[in-house]
């Protein structure tokens, strides 16, 4: 089976921590359902630094991903299909699903 990456984009922040639990709740809710197609389920990225061409290191990325899942899934139709239902969507977070390509090693 063919996997794929699910890249998590910007998002608001839950406003009180019982918003985040609830949301965490429907994250894990929807995360278990996948079932054995989830490969790498949260991989949350913080610290972000940017490496230029030139060397030089800043501590401000460009990029608005927050963090990625891995899944695996029979086409890129059935994996976008999968991202539909994904609660990152309901706190204004946008999803990327790209196939991942095995390269030889």
């Amino acid at each position: 089976m063919t996997q794929f990456i699910i890249t998590y984009l910007g998002g608001n922040q839950p406003a009180t921590p019982d918003e985040g639990r609830a949301h965490f709740a429907k994250y894990m809710q929807w995360i278990n359902g996948l079932g054995e197609s989830v490969t790498s389920a949260m991989n949350p990225l913080k610290d972000t630094h940017h490496v230029s061409p030139d060397g030089g290191v800043s501590k401000e990325g460009g990029t608005k991903m927050s963090g990625f899942t891995i899944i695996e899934a029979d086409s890129i139709e059935a994996a976008v299909a999968i991202t539909k239902s994904c609660p990152f969507l309901d706190i204004g977070g946008s999803l990327e699903v790209s196939e991942l390509v095995q390269m030889p090693s």
